[in-house]
């Protein structure tokens, strides 16, 4: 019953915590002269990137490395599928042309490096120092682009959320810190007790730590980005809703791999060989399958939104047949591999091909 109470509690303080923080966020764009698009890739995507850090590093310091691997990946492969699948039903998301020339292939090529990286087994302490930086020289990069776009930005904020009301608390820079702070804190602390509630409940099926890391830990530590993305879906900052998901798993890649990596010792982050074999491969295949849904009609569809949450349904009941070596996982992959992907191959192809209406 405790564990039930923590796991409500996680989930009510990260959609409070969600709310204040693209509000927040959003008003912080314009003092800064920075585009909604940069603040989601960048405040907001570290800021519902933390409990994943959180998360992995404290895995990592304790031992527990398929924890703080499946966590990333499980992580990006949630944010992809379940979020942008989730927030494209509420509404359709219209994509920023910068996001399919710019941060969707860097997403794809993080998630390209860090499998290459790990190849050997291991993610050793000099391929963590690469990540961070990285990360790093894509923050410095983002925020200089932006500034040489002030004026743009001050137009697109204008045209997007409409000027702010003079003389409001939240109108000022203190009061957006406050906001941005008190969000942030409500977002580690409900993540925390989310993923402390279901560790439990996951540690009761008997099933492994890359997992648990992948399923429930990546589930838990996504909380913020579902309540973030659905909410700014929800009140029209489609930007917010879709740079935050591409950027949280840019953040996730490069800064909580390389902080888990740096945190885990000499021997670096060991990668089991089921990710490795996998789970790694699933995280490309999805950041790839990004580049064609977004590029048709530059939207995510509700029907496109409903794709990728089926494919997160049929990755997960993988993920269980395969941890309870069901009697059932040959023919449910069998009909995946033979008959599902390669319809929605097409489908894609289809769509691209086709001239989207209006352009």
């Amino acid at each position: 019953m405790l564990n039930l109470l923590l796991f409500v509690a996680g989930l009510v303080a990260l959609i409070v915590g969600a709310d204040l923080l693209v509000r927040g966020a959003s008003k912080l764009a314009l003092s800064f002269g920075l585009s909604p698009l940069v603040v989601g890739l960048t405040i907001v995507a570290f800021g519902t990137s933390a409990p994943e850090i959180a998360v992995s590093t404290g895995a990592a310091l304790s031992g527990q490395t398929g924890l703080a691997i499946g966590n990333v990946v499980g992580s990006n492969i949630f944010n992809v599928l379940f979020i942008l699948g989730l927030s494209a039903l509420v509404t359709p998301l219209v994509v920023h042309v910068q996001l399919i020339r710019q941060e969707v292939p860097i997403m794809i090529a993080a998630s390209a490096l860090v499998l290459v990286l790990a190849l050997d087994g291991a993610l050793a302490r000099t391929d963590s120092a690469l990540l961070l930086g990285l990360l790093l020289a894509y923050l410095v990069f983002l925020v200089r682009q932006s500034r040489a776009q002030s004026k743009a930005a001050v137009d697109e904020y204008t045209a997007s959320f409409g000027r702010p009301a003079g003389g409001g608390w939240d109108s000022r820079l203190p009061g957006q810190l406050v906001l941005i702070a008190g969000g942030l804190g409500l977002l580690v602390l409900g993540s925390g007790w989310l993923v402390d509630a279901a560790v439990v409940f996951a540690r009761a099926l008997g099933v492994s730590d890359l997992v648990i890391g992948l399923t429930i830990v990546a589930f838990g530590t996504s909380m913020p980005e579902v309540a973030t993305s659905v909410l700014a879906a929800a009140r029209g900052e489609r930007d917010i809703a879709v740079g935050n998901v591409v950027g949280s798993n840019i953040f996730n890649l490069l800064g909580c791999l390389g902080i888990a990596g740096l945190a885990s010792g000499a021997a670096g982050l060991p990668v089991a060989a089921a990710a490795l074999n996998f789970d790694l491969w699933v995280m490309l295949a999805v950041a790839l399958a990004c580049l064609p849904v977004f590029i048709s009609g530059r939207e995510i569809a509700r029907w496109e939104g409903a794709l990728f949450l089926g494919y997160y349904i049929a990755y997960t009941t993988y993920l269980v047949l395969a941890a309870q070596q069901h009697a059932a996982l040959p023919m449910f992959s069998g009909v995946m591999l033979s008959f599902i992907v390669p319809l929605t191959l097409v489908t894609l192809v289809v769509v691209m091909l086709r001239p989207p209406a209006g352009h």
